[in-house]
């Protein structure tokens, strides 16, 4: 454990923002997290353990990176920003419970959306043993990352992400709420969802408009899982389903199925009134209308 203070102060945040003349970019969604008890939190609730492998998506300047150094893990970390290069590799200890940094820490300037896991990772962890997503994630793109890790060849052992609590709210959704579209629906199918905390806007440096909240995301046992031939082509039509959210189902249907007798037919055997709108329906009737719609070529 470091005896030095945490980067995710206040007083050593601001420190690192002056010593290195930084600004935090708005185009990448920098936020710093300057809460203590919300970086143990997010630790807490990804349940790491010493020799965990984690993948930390956009570490910033380091401060939910060392916590997780601290609790045991071995970290990649994956930036689009690579003037916090230098940053990470300076602040960061220089020794992690005995380990140079270097076999405990590893820091790629790429794209999450363009990773390659099994080749970016082969020669840092053992893919044969599992491997965690922690992130605090930037707003604008959350949704975009969820739907790339959901779709992963990986199979995660959890992801424990911090994002916009609106967000947050539409992965947990039920349906019959307004939350509930196709983030919930393609999340929901793989995993179980867990809100974890939420956490001010207060605790960032610059403050956010708005609070984040912390998810845990579980990959659901097989028995559990709703069988779905194409998840990729399931994901599609239920965006289509959602392409006019005030419209009925019928109508949103109209680009999957021209002839209205096939629509009818299908609303009819959902066991729903053709006025049904797409929030309203469940998961296993979603699964229903994507048996119905031809694979696009």
């Amino acid at each position: 454990m470091s005896t030095e203070i945490p980067i995710g102060s206040p007083v050593r945040t601001q420190a690192i923002i002056n010593r290195y003349f930084m600004k935090a970019k708005k185009s990448l969604g920098q936020n710093f997290l300057v809460d203590l008890d919300a970086l143990h939190g997010i630790v807490k609730a990804a349940a790491i353990k010493p020799d965990d492998q984690v993948i930390e998506i956009g570490p910033g300047i380091g401060s939910l990176t060392e916590q997780l150094l601290d609790a045991g893990a071995k970290v990649f970390a994956y930036e689009v920003d690579e003037n916090l290069l230098e940053v990470l590799q300076n602040e960061l200890p220089k020794k992690i419970n005995g380990y140079p940094l270097d076999q405990r820490f590893k820091f790629k300037i790429k794209d999450i959306l363009k990773a390659d896991f099994k080749q970016d990772l082969k020669d840092f962890f053992d893919l044969s043993k599992p491997v965690k997503v922690v992130a605090n994630l930037p707003y604008y793109i959350t949704t975009p990352i969820i739907f790339f890790l959901n779709n992963s060849e990986l199979e995660f052992a959890s992801l424990t992400l911090m994002m916009q609590k609106e967000v947050a709210d539409r992965l947990s959704a039920h349906s019959g709420t307004k939350e509930y579209g196709p983030l919930t629906i393609a999340v929901q199918t793989e995993m179980s969802v867990h809100s974890f905390m939420t956490v001010k806007s207060s605790s960032f440096i610059p403050r956010p408009k708005v609070d984040s909240s912390v998810v845990v995301l579980t990959p659901l046992p097989a028995e559990s899982k709703i069988d779905i031939n194409d998840s990729k082509h399931f994901n599609w039509v239920v965006k289509m389903c959602f392409a006019q959210r005030r419209k009925t189902l019928n109508n949103n249907l109209k680009a999957l199925i021209p002839n209205n007798e096939d629509r009818t037919h299908l609303i009819k055997s959902l066991g729903v009134d053709s006025r049904v709108r797409p929030e309203q329906l469940t998961l296993k009737q979603f699964v229903q209308i994507a048996a119905c719609v031809p694979v696009k070529n």
